[in-house]
């Protein structure tokens, strides 16, 4: 199988790695608007960079977009058009217009579209998937994100799409929270889809003009709620947690910290199997940068590719499709909406904006 990463950004690096690791994969090539990005990472696995207008001439079979999140859709949709599978970082899009037709154009052409939410390989957090889907939570009734997390102002300042609405998509919220609110909608989804969300949102630190600090609530069809509370304006970071009480009055919950490492389960409330113990037990831990964030994820990254390796090999859905990646950014644009009317806001539908 011949694959190629667009994008060399800092998660590229554990794409590239993955390939490599996995049987009968030849990572082809490495492209980035940046020539001298793409040559590093070239050199350090063992590739070529070339130019991304060249990108889809090199026969590929699947390709893995790690470029900034507006962009997401033209990559997507030339590599449909080329045949090309795909392998697309999170969020799928900023707007669900985008992310449909991302969809669109990948069922068009009969490729598979796959968005990277790692964080549904931790261990933990199948064990929790696995509670809900047996019955021994009941139905979801109500659940919790926490996303408190450490970012410097360097973060922001050192790559110029960062931190604007127009490219960046949003800020907290978008590209961190993310990750935590598509755990929580997996979670919650035996209560239906969201429905409703209430959010606020501000900038309490950063350069930005997007926000870095966030609250929300969600209520999903089937009657069961959510709270939400993010920032990255912690010093220290407390890293994230999502927890789901069920209606047999049993509670689970996760903890990553420090961010990027495997999440445990710090709370298992379940009669007969209760244990429950401390993410802080070490004590607090200095803020890691990104590139360590990133490698400690790394892990959970190269079992979702070889999931989507092996469901472009044998011909199946993967396991975070291009549809339930668009459930997260519908809470999303429902999130913003509500945040600047000040008032509760619909969650869009995506079998009404993504129709089959």
């Amino acid at each position: 199988m011949r694959v190629a990463v667009i994008g060399c950004g800092n998660v590229a690096g554990n794409h590239a790695a993955a390939y490599r690791a996995l049987t009968d994969v030849e990572l082809v090539a490495v492209a980035d608007v940046d020539p001298a990005r793409a040559a590093a990472l070239a050199a350090r696995f063992g590739t070529r960079a070339v130019d991304p207008q060249e990108l889809f001439g090199l026969g590929l079979d699947l390709v893995s977009v790690c470029t900034p999140h507006p962009t997401h859709e033209a990559v997507v949709v030339r590599a449909a058009a080329h045949g090309v599978h795909v392998l697309c970082e999170k969020p799928i899009a900023v707007d669900l217009g985008a992310a449909g037709r991302m969809i669109a154009a990948a069922e068009a052409a009969g490729v598979q579209l796959g968005v990277l939410f790692q964080r549904r390989f931790w261990p933990a957090a199948r064990r929790i998937r696995a509670a809900l889907d047996d019955g021994t939570l009941g139905r979801p009734v109500l659940g919790h994100a926490s996303v408190l997390l450490h970012r410097e102002p360097e973060y922001y300042t050192a790559a110029a799409w960062r931190g604007t609405w127009a490219t960046d998509g949003g800020g907290v919220l978008m590209t961190q929270a993310v990750h935590n609110i598509d755990l929580l909608q997996w979670f919650m989804n035996g209560a239906g889809e969201a429905v409703e969300v209430s959010a606020a949102h501000t900038t309490v630190t950063h350069p930005v003009e997007v926000e870095d600090t966030a609250v929300a609530t969600i209520r999903f069809a089937g009657g069961g709620l959510a709270t939400l509370a993010a920032s990255t304006a912690m010093t220290p970071g407390l890293g994230t947690r999502v927890q789901v009480s069920g209606s047999t009055g049993a509670t689970v919950g996760l903890a990553e910290y420090p961010e990027g490492s495997e999440a445990r389960l710090d709370v298992w409330a379940v009669p007969g199997a209760a244990a429950v113990s401390s993410p802080f037990g070490g004590g607090l831990v200095p803020d890691l940068d990104l590139a360590a964030i990133n490698g400690s994820l790394a892990p959970f990254h190269a079992l979702q590719i070889a999931d989507f390796v092996a469901a472009v090999r044998e011909g199946r859905a993967p396991a975070v499709t291009g549809r339930e990646a668009a459930k997260s950014l519908a809470i999303l644009t429902a999130l913003y909406r509500s945040a600047a009317s000040g008032h509760p806001e619909p969650v869009p539908t995506t079998r009404e904006e993504i129709p089959a």
